[in-house]
């Protein structure tokens, strides 16, 4: 049998030397995440209403609820960058301190709707039989009425607010995470590492929340991203149409609707807070877009 020579084996080793590091799942998902341009972009974007709404009451140069009568409906100037409203309060300082309500709202909303949505999903999923058919046939009740009319019908029957808001929005997603949650947790109890663990003796509670649970996060996160969005617009649509959050609070939505009145002598009162909303719904539908390339397993190998 032929030897091999010092040369090829030194140069084998030289080779194998020069082969790229394994990369963990993480840093590959985050490479993927911050390699396109667009989803860097809605990162910034959401990075600076954050902070806005964290620090509203260093950033506003007024209070949202100052009113001086004497400058009402204004247009941008150096004392008011966005003008005043119908009773003078600075449009800017309203839209700052608003977005720490959009915010509030769409996170509290996804927080509840996905927390109830996961937990039916992953009962009905795992367990299936009888229990399967009737929490998916409430959730295919819920699904028949449009997430915005449903949450219409239950804010108008509860009133107003920011309470009634949060859930309202809350309940009218529960579907969709219930849904997905069940789809996944279908697809993952057949698995073999589920089998192993069953046949070593673990319950099935163990099983469902240890081993099927977190293997159905990814696109329930990216789910939860792109409803961030949804939820914004919804709570705006529901704010507009006076049944959301009330005045004085500051609101997106209850903004749009106070410069509605007056949008052809200070078209920046709706203006201002419509392309705010135009924003954080743009820049969250490019991140959850962004998640999903990065999580889904069948792009492996396409940055």
């Amino acid at each position: 049998m032929p030897k091999i020579s010092e040369t090829t084996a030194q140069q084998s080793k030289t080779d194998f030397a020069k082969e790229p590091a394994h990369v963990s799942n993480f840093r590959y998902s985050l490479r993927v995440l911050l390699g396109r341009k667009a989803v860097v972009f809605g990162l910034v974007i959401i990075i600076l209403l954050v902070i806005m709404a964290v620090f509203a009451p260093l950033l506003a140069p007024y209070s949202p609820y100052q009113t001086d009568v004497k400058h009402r409906l204004e247009g941008p100037s150096a004392q008011h960058w966005l003008g005043t409203d119908s009773v003078g309060r600075d449009t800017l300082s309203r839209i700052i301190y608003g977005s720490r309500t959009s915010l509030l709202v769409s996170i509290v909303a996804l927080f509840l709707a996905s927390s109830v949505g996961m937990c039916l999903g992953l009962i009905a999923g795992y367990t299936g039989g009888i229990v399967h058919a009737v929490i998916m046939r409430v959730m295919d009740a819920l699904m028949a009425v449009p997430m915005m009319l449903l949450a219409l019908t239950i804010a108008a029957t509860m009133g107003g607010g920011l309470t009634n808001v949060v859930i309202a929005l809350g309940v009218s997603l529960i579907p969709a995470y219930a849904r997905l949650m069940c789809g996944q947790a279908m697809t993952i109890k057949e698995g073999e590492y589920v089998a192993a663990a069953r046949a070593l003796g673990a319950s099935n509670f163990r099983i469902a929340f240890r081993h099927v649970a977190p293997n159905c996060f990814p696109p329930l996160i990216v789910l939860m991203t792109m409803q961030l969005g949804t939820t914004v617009l919804a709570e705006a649509g529901l704010s507009f149409l006076g049944i959301g959050i009330k005045a004085p609070q500051p609101s997106w939505g209850n903004l749009v609707t106070d410069g509605y009145k007056h949008l052809t002598e200070v078209p920046m009162l709706s203006l201002a807070p419509g392309l705010a909303i135009m924003l954080m719904v743009i820049a969250f539908n490019l991140v959850g877009d962004g998640l999903r390339d990065a999580l889904d397993p069948r792009l492996k190998g396409v940055i």
